[in-house]
């Protein structure tokens, strides 16, 4: 297949989903400008990021205000808006202050609350204060990952501390910002049954901290460390059960998970059988928040991922054990 050369002033793309405000469920609008990445790809990397493939270096400041125009000219009224940029929005070398500006501008024009993503490094007092002069309301989502240093450090290679966190954090409410911290769901070199735990420990750190928390379940994507593990049966993306079993933790704030992949061989997923059901599952407790949605789900593969919890733990391996007793 061809591959189709990326247009500066196209954005990558747009799509309208539910969203909660107010306590209720509303449309948002989402959109993913193409711009230079994130700094700290193109400086060393997280292990399971692959963004940077939809970035492009010579993106200019003029070329994403123009995708962003494009882009909010389908907007129908949504309350909510998301911007992703594959990066950091902050970051004045992925979007200068001046596209900053105009993009915060049209936004706020059209959208009661707006969600952008940051590295804590860009979560300054300054750019709050731009950020929250042109928009009703603002919500920054940090990619947390874990809770603990030495996972962060080791298994994700994401680049900053929990301290760093939760200074931006402290930034945010001084700014009336909310805060939505995303956690991962199996980074490479923990088992299963490990990643389980780490998350339910993260989420009862973050819970004091975080309006809302994001359960992102690592899927493999194109040219990272994952992918390269994964082609030798090293890693297997996690379990659609271990998600669930994230989901049932007690949190005193909402959680909510949009797997990206799921039920695809690169994504989350269980046998196929009842992926999509669970799939379902997911996004309605995501809006909904009500535990006893996951009560009538069942397979017989939920058997095989309990076994496995138990394998992994018994053979030392992070491994995709299934996968690795087949013949090559």
């Amino acid at each position: 297949m061809k591959k189709v050369k990326a247009n500066p002033k196209m954005p990558v793309a747009v799509w309208s989903e539910k969203e909660i405000m107010d306590g209720q469920i509303v449309d948002s609008l989402v959109v993913v400008l193409r711009s230079k990445g994130c700094f700290w790809s193109r400086k060393n990397g997280c292990l399971m990021c692959g963004y940077n493939n939809d970035c492009l270096s010579s993106v200019s400041s003029e070329d994403l205000v123009n995708q962003f125009e494009l882009a909010i000219g389908q907007h129908t009224n949504q309350p909510y808006l998301k911007i992703y940029t594959s990066g950091s929005f902050f970051d004045p070398e992925e979007i200068d202050m001046v596209a900053q500006k105009r993009i915060l501008e049209m936004a706020g024009q059209k959208a009661g609350q707006v969600l952008v993503e940051s590295r804590p490094e860009f979560v300054t007092a300054e750019n709050l204060q731009r950020a929250t002069d042109l928009l009703k309301r603002l919500e920054v989502a940090i990619g947390l990952e874990t809770a603990n240093d030495d996972i962060r450090a080791k298994c994700i290679n994401k680049g900053f501390l929990f301290s760093d966190y939760k200074r931006a954090c402290d930034i945010l409410k001084k700014n009336d910002a909310s805060i939505r911290t995303y956690l991962l769901l199996k980074p490479p070199y923990l088992t299963e049954g490990e990643s389980i735990a780490d998350v339910k420990n993260s989420i009862e750190r973050v819970s004091e901290i975080s309006q809302t928390i994001s359960i992102n379940p690592v899927n493999v994507q194109r040219g990272t460390v994952v992918e390269g593990l994964w082609k030798r049966r090293y890693y297997r993306p996690p379990w659609l059960w271990s998600l669930v079993e994230v989901l049932r933790a007690p949190s005193k704030v909402r959680i909510v998970s949009a797997p990206s992949g799921g039920g695809s061989k690169r994504g989350i997923h269980n046998c196929g059988k009842c992926d999509k059901g669970i799939l379902n599952a997911i996004r309605e407790f995501s809006l909904r928040g009500e535990i006893n949605i996951f009560n009538e789900l069942d397979c017989d593969c939920r058997e095989e991922w309990l076994d496995t919890l138990e394998l992994d733990n018994f053979a030392g391996s992070t491994g995709d054990l299934a996968r690795l007793m087949k013949p090559q």
